[in-house]
């Protein structure tokens, strides 16, 4: 077996409000392509052995528009969280004896480079969770992450629930990850949803692994904007300019 063979699962399920338009999130286009192409392609360039696409507002225009990319798709109905939608490829993936990692439909500029470093990093420290971390500019709303003085990660704070020493961190989560299959899914059956969204956050597999005693990491990606997230016109307009230039 290929020590760092992986299958990905991306995150598609969206509707984006902040958009400003009814389009599921990852059919807006940029540079004449729906985001979720980029999301595809980069898995495919970096050797991703199944590409299972979480799908669920206008899941119907995405297949379509989809129809011969390779990639299986899954339905998330109704819509509980990262956790939730991530669980939703069980099916596809439960007997996979590789890594899986958890790429974002709405990341586009993500490097092929990037995903390979993370998976490498990951199967180096024999970690059970690697999250894909970087460094933006403050002020920011994202999720921090939380270390140990070994660097090894204890917990992902979202923003609105990170105390102010907590807001003083720099790294931050950028919703990508590499996870051992079997411990991914085991974890994603413990996690609860008692929180004021009620959903099911991806996050919480950090926290189980930890309590586990199992080894997380953090990969900081070195270039913020190649794992920025596109949530609003204004992203998309910087995300296409980025393309023109690089």
């Amino acid at each position: 077996m290929k020590e760092n063979k992986f299958c990905a699962v991306i995150l598609a399920a969206g509707k984006g409000t902040r958009m400003k338009s009814d389009k599921a999130k990852v059919l807006h286009v940029l540079n004449g392509k729906p985001l979720l192409y980029y999301s595809i392609e980069t898995a495919k360039a970096v050797g991703a052995e199944k590409i299972v696409a979480i799908i669920g507002h206008q899941a119907v225009i995405v297949r379509k528009a989809f129809a011969g990319s390779g990639c299986i798709f899954v339905e998330q109905k109704p819509q509980l969280g990262t956790g939730h939608a991530v669980l939703q490829a069980k099916d596809v993936l439960s007997n996979y004896d590789g890594l899986t990692v958890i790429l974002c439909g709405d990341v586009p500029l993500l490097k092929p480079g990037t995903i390979k470093s993370l998976v490498d990093n990951h199967v180096a420290e024999k970690a059970v969770v690697s999250v894909l971390t970087t460094i933006p500019p403050p002020p920011h709303a994202y999720g921090r992450i939380v270390k140990d003085d070994k660097g090894n990660v204890l917990k992902i704070v979202e923003h609105k629930d990170a105390s102010e020493e907590e807001k003083k961190i720099g790294e931050i989560n950028t919703g990508i990850y590499c996870v051992d299959t079997k411990f991914l899914f085991e974890a994603l059956g413990k996690v609860n949803n008692h929180n004021q969204q009620g959903e099911y956050y991806l996050t919480d597999i950090v926290e189980i692994a930890v309590r586990e005693g199992q080894k997380v990491k953090s990969f900081i990606a070195d270039d913020y904007v190649e794992v920025m997230g596109i949530n609003t016109l204004e992203e998309l307009a910087r995300a296409e300019e980025h393309l023109r230039e690089s």
